[in-house]
């Protein structure tokens, strides 16, 4: 899924620790809690690559996804979007370098994504909003929300499109990827959507992750649970999580409880998973797990910066 994201705060003052207003002081917080583990990790305009040429190398990962059409394993990074081939080096997909936080791929050839234009485009707006390539990749247009939002999170799933806003804080939900309709104002790193009920998903915040069964109106903190950074709904019951450490946790009854699994070399930055294979990029290259996360090898690794 993947991403941007620390884990945030979401204040409950409810007897029911519904997680439903953030307040200013808690995002100032939130985003000076951030620099430790986030700093690298969604940081958006960190200068780029300014204009010259084309930096080749893959960097920062902000999201992962697997193309349905051929099984490539691809990321979105700060610096475009590259395909990682089994035992090949990453391959970038087109000299476009933008930086897509959110990143998920709705199917075959088609990707959706959000984040910041290539610094070489002057005239783009700030943020891309909802954005759509039909061709793998090489090419993109915007869907809806130009100049408004920067999506540091997305998934496309019954018939839908689920997205986190940075620059609001809001849950979103578009049926048609161009009318949206705001739902929860909760500052959360991650989320993902039940495959099997298009209104119950899980997010990740500072409190711990919490669970909508109302499509994202409201969110209950779940008792007992870890801290995680990001997750992936893999089944019915089956969700896949890291924390910010690089821990690799496991639930088999739809995120009510939690098995851990294999430590990972550093901080994770974007997870995916398709095929019975967990990728998770982390900031020395892209791990990949065959068995639910028991153990993680190397499959790409990052370009040394």
């Amino acid at each position: 899924m993947t991403p941007n994201r620390l884990l945030p705060s979401s204040t409950d003052q409810r007897a029911k620790t519904r997680v439903t207003v953030l307040t200013i002081t808690a995002l100032l917080l939130i985003a000076g809690a951030v620099v430790a583990i986030w700093a690298g990790n969604r940081s958006s305009n960190d200068g780029g690559t300014g204009g010259g040429t084309a930096d080749q190398a893959m960097t920062h990962v902000h999201g992962l996804g697997v193309d349905p059409a051929d099984g490539m394993l691809y990321a979105a990074t700060h610096n475009g979007l590259f395909r990682l081939p089994q035992g090949g080096p990453p391959q970038r997909v087109s000299e476009l370098q933008q930086d897509t936080m959110g990143f998920t791929i709705a199917g075959p050839k088609h990707f959706l994504g959000s984040g910041h234009p290539d610094p070489q485009l002057a005239d783009a707006p700030a943020n891309l909003g909802l954005i759509e390539s039909t061709d793998g990749g090489r090419s993109w247009r915007p869907l809806s929300l130009s100049g408004q939002v920067d999506f540091h999170s997305l998934e496309a799933k019954h018939g839908r499109v689920y997205g986190y806003s940075s620059t609001t804080g809001e849950f979103m939900v578009s049926t048609d990827r161009v009318s949206w309709q705001k739902r929860a104002p909760v500052v959360m790193a991650d989320f993902s959507v039940s495959p099997a009920l298009a209104n119950e998903l899980l997010a990740t915040t500072e409190q711990g992750p919490v669970r909508s069964s109302d499509g994202g109106m409201t969110f209950t903190l779940i008792p007992g649970a870890p801290l995680l950074y990001f997750l992936d709904w893999v089944d019915h019951a089956t969700v896949y999580a890291v924390d910010p450490q690089g821990r690799a946790f496991v639930s088999p009854d739809g995120g009510k409880t939690w098995e851990a699994r294999a430590q990972l070399d550093s901080t994770p930055q974007a997870t995916a998973v398709a095929g019975g294979r967990w990728y998770v990029a982390t900031q020395t290259g892209v791990m990949v797990s065959t068995n639910g996360g028991q153990t993680f090898q190397v499959r790409t690794p990052l370009a040394d910066r």
